[in-house]
């Protein structure tokens, strides 16, 4: 007959050193009067194998026997109890996907704008990916997964989802850098899975280059900050934050320096300044102003206040499509050379390494552009 459960708490206690049997395979080995540890012997692929369940007398007889019995059904069921337990083991030391996330944009950080302190970075994925996965295993993140997560938003918010798949490409990445077995070809798998984005690039509108001198005379006539600001912005051709969040001591001998922190970039850019850009500049700051545009609370003037001019002018175009124009102007009426047209606009020229290389501004050039560009707005409609 076979017998189990022959084993007391009180006869455990009071057991010398040695090794006793509990039945079916459950034993426990005594180091010790005081301490010991529990072991099942089972039959693995006609094999005897040893698997230890635990200290005694942290683990009692009861917690025990139930692990003895849980393991005794994997094994009827055809597994290596054993090898499920370090599996198991394994999982609750995987890296979670949200964690992962984390690592990949700290890694980033220092390529990112201001340090991606904006967060413009992570929220396409706080928004609509974190939420759903990020408690995964990153390592259990395939084509299906992503799949299930970006198909809502695939053609609706197609902007945000290419987004979200390229950060999370860049996850992946940094997870098989640490190591990690994942699949590096998902986000591939993915695009393949969803197919192409039904949805449009639309580019801000802009005003033609011919348009321009009438509506800057139109702006000189203009009273308030956000006109002035606006007539910078044509003039410079610098995108929107760079005009309101200037500041005098930036403009050193009729150049302005736009630091890292506030170029796309995240490089220093000098803007040449037009002899009409200082004349705005001295219109509309004032020494005791933190900024050059400032609003009548002394804060960096609204975003939408230049755009809202235009608006209520009745212009489809925007303020940072005169870059657009700008570009288009160069493009047409100078012999400037690629490099320095995409320079003004503080467009990145080449790779990397001739980046290295290729040092130049092209200032001066860029100066006598910008003047350039200066007198065809305002000489064009005898200004």
């Amino acid at each position: 007959m076979v017998q189990f459960n022959n084993l007391t708490h009180l006869k455990v206690k009071n057991l010398d050193a040695g090794k006793y049997s509990d039945g079916q395979g459950l034993w426990l080995h005594k180091r010790r009067v005081d301490a010991g540890k529990w072991i099942l012997r089972v039959s693995i692929a006609k094999k005897r194998r040893e698997m230890g369940l635990g200290r005694w007398p942290d683990v009692s007889i009861a917690e025990a026997r139930e692990r003895a019995s849980q393991a005794r059904r994997q094994v009827r069921d055809g597994l290596d109890p054993i090898v499920e337990r370090s599996k198991q083991r394994a999982s609750l030391d995987k890296l979670l996907f949200a964690d992962a996330v984390q690592g990949c944009y700290e890694a980033r950080q220092a390529e990112l704008k201001n340090d991606g302190k904006a967060g413009r970075w992570l929220s396409p994925l706080n928004t609509h990916v974190l939420p759903k996965i990020g408690n995964r295993a990153v390592e259990d993140i395939d084509q299906h997964v992503l799949k299930t997560v970006l198909e809502p938003i695939w053609h609706t918010k197609a902007d945000s989802a290419r987004k979200a798949l390229n950060r999370i490409n860049l996850t992946l990445k940094h997870a098989a850098a640490l190591g990690i077995d994942v699949d590096l070809q998902a986000a591939m798998k993915v695009r393949a899975l969803l197919g192409r984005q039904r949805h449009t690039v639309k580019h801000i509108p802009s005003m033609p280059y011919e348009e321009t001198p009438a509506f800057y005379a139109e702006l000189c006539k203009k009273n308030g900050m956000a006109a002035l600001a606006l007539r910078f912005l044509i003039l410079t051709g610098v995108r929107s934050a760079g005009v309101r969040f200037m500041t005098l001591d930036e403009i050193q001998d009729d150049v302005w320096l736009i630091p890292a922190g506030r170029s796309k970039t995240n490089q220093e850019h000098r803007v040449p300044l037009s002899a009409e850009a200082i004349r705005v500049v001295q219109m509309a700051s004032s020494p005791d102003r933190a900024y050059v545009f400032s609003n009548a609370n002394d804060k960096a003037l609204s975003d939408v206040m230049m755009s809202k001019l235009m608006k209520d002018a009745g212009y489809e175009a925007r303020p940072h499509g005169f870059r657009s124009t700008l570009r288009t102007w160069l493009e047409e009426q100078t012999d400037a050379s690629f490099e320095v047209k995409e320079t003004m606009l503080a467009h990145q020229v080449g790779s990397k390494v001739t980046q290295a290389y290729q040092r130049s501004d092209h200032l001066e050039k860029r100066t006598t552009l910008m003047e350039s560009w200066s007198t065809y707005l305002i000489d064009t409609v005898g200004g």
